[in-house]
């Protein structure tokens, strides 16, 4: 079996996540990964500026990266 890198596992988290995120006129988008322990991502369209979007990172963007990368300790969202 393929080792996936770092960077392939947070893409594949982002890709199980990206669906919902489309489906209410949003998107995400990965910026870094720094350390291997803190990813910086944006949110995009809809998401950018809804009240729910702190929630969405945590709850659903942090959690599913780290089911994919349990190394990472923090994901950050990064304004436009």
């Amino acid at each position: 079996m393929e080792t996936l890198t770092l960077h392939d596992r947070i893409e594949a988290a982002l890709e199980e996540i990206r669906p919902f995120l489309q489906n209410d006129g949003g998107d995400i988008k990965l910026l870094s990964i720094e350390d291997e322990k803190i990813v910086k991502v944006q949110l995009q369209g809809a998401c950018v500026g809804c009240s729910v979007n702190q929630m969405t990172l945590k709850s659903g963007v942090e959690m599913t990266i780290k089911k994919h990368a349990p190394q990472i300790e923090q994901v950050i969202n990064v304004e436009a």
